[in-house]
C-alpha cells in the first residue's frame, strides 16, 4: 500500500516526518523537495476523492477499456 506522508528536509538532508510511521520491515521511499519555503496548498477534495476513484478505476474492466491508449501493452 502506498502512503503519502508530509515531511521536512533540513539543510543537512535529514528527513523529518510530520507523523509517526510504523513498518513491518524496511521500505523504499521517494522524497519530493519543493523549491518554495511556503507549504503547498493542496485541493482537499482531490485528496478525499482519490480512494473512491481508485476503488472504481482500479479494475480489470477499466484497464481493458483504456488499453488502446497504452501502446506498450
Amino acid at each position: 500500500m502506498i502512503r503519502k506522508i508530509e515531511a521536512v528536509v533540513d539543510e543537512q538532508g535529514t528527513v523529518k516526518l510530520k507523523e509517526p510511521v510504523r513498518l513491518s520491515a524496511p521500505r523504499r521511499a521517494v522524497v519530493t523537495i519543493f523549491d518554495e519555503d511556503k507549504a503547498v496548498k493542496v485541493d482537499e477534495s482531490a485528496l478525499l476523492s482519490e480512494p473512491a476513484l481508485a476503488h472504481d478505476w482500479n479494475r480489470p474492466e477499466e484497464d481493458a477499456a483504456w488499453s488502446y491508449l497504452q501502446p506498450g501493452r
